[in-house]
């Protein structure tokens, strides 16, 4: 478990998104080997026992998803996208959370007068954020879109960070507003048959966690430079130095 963590960040530290060697690409094929393994051997313990609700064990019951593991890149590559899914976005809009309510103080002591925002102010901190920041798609067929035509076969790239930013949709889409009256209208999660499965969880994730920080301490300060990740996918920070002040 401990590990989660370090194979989700090395998943996404390919030159292809970070524009550099960030990591060694051999120790990295091998950690994610280690997590293969890993998950493969918790996948065959799932699958001796009775069905749980975990997601492993879920997957290994399941009557499209059991033979997965004969795949075993397809395999890795449902697992790597479960574990980035699963903690990367969240943490990454934890974070970015904390430094657009000190980027915008005003926000801020919005919150601290009315705790009842937190619902709606978790929807604009995922909007603010948008934690991955692009997804691609391949046409089906031949469509034209604003004069532009999109060939069967072409790749088309969705950046969900621009559309959340669209200053037709939203006002002053740069700033956080936490009683912003459209933040549900967000595309961080992506759209149709493929929009987040695990959006509800990120969102009550979120919205418990805001709700304890409010409970313990009266803020949660920045006091030193915001390091962002050097990467096209994930909009993440590396480091973030606060200081808490409790009530």
């Amino acid at each position: 478990r401990r590990k989660l963590i370090h194979w989700s960040d090395i998943t996404t530290s390919t030159p292809e998104l970070t524009g550099e060697e960030l990591v060694d690409q051999q120790q990295r094929k091998e950690d994610l080997m280690e997590c293969a393994q890993v998950f493969m051997q918790l996948w065959h313990e799932r699958a001796a026992a009775a069905p749980k609700f975990d997601l492993i064990s879920m997957l290994a019951h399941g009557k499209d998803t059991k033979d997965m593991i004969q795949q075993p890149m397809l395999f890795l590559g449902n697992i790597l996208l479960l574990i980035v899914g699963g903690n990367d976005t969240t943490r990454n809009s934890i974070s970015g959370g904390v430094q657009a309510l000190n980027q915008f103080p005003d926000e801020y002591r919005k919150l601290e007068a009315n705790p009842g925002v937190i619902p709606n102010m978790v929807s604009e901190m995922i909007r603010w954020q948008t934690p991955v920041i692009h997804m691609r798609r391949r046409a089906l067929q031949d469509v034209e879109l604003d004069g532009k035509t999109i060939r069967a076969g072409d790749k088309v790239v969705m950046w969900y960070l621009s559309g959340n930013r669209d200053e037709s949709m939203y006002h002053e889409p740069e700033k956080l507003i936490v009683d912003r009256r459209n933040a549900r209208t967000h595309v961080a999660f992506g759209y149709g048959v493929h929009r987040c499965m695990g959006n509800r969880l990120a969102e009550m994730q979120l919205r418990v966690l805001w709700e304890e920080i409010q409970k313990r301490f009266r803020k949660i300060e920045v006091v030193g430079e915001v390091e962002r990740n050097a990467n096209n996918f994930i909009r993440g920070i590396n480091t973030l130095p606060v200081q808490l002040h409790p009530r």
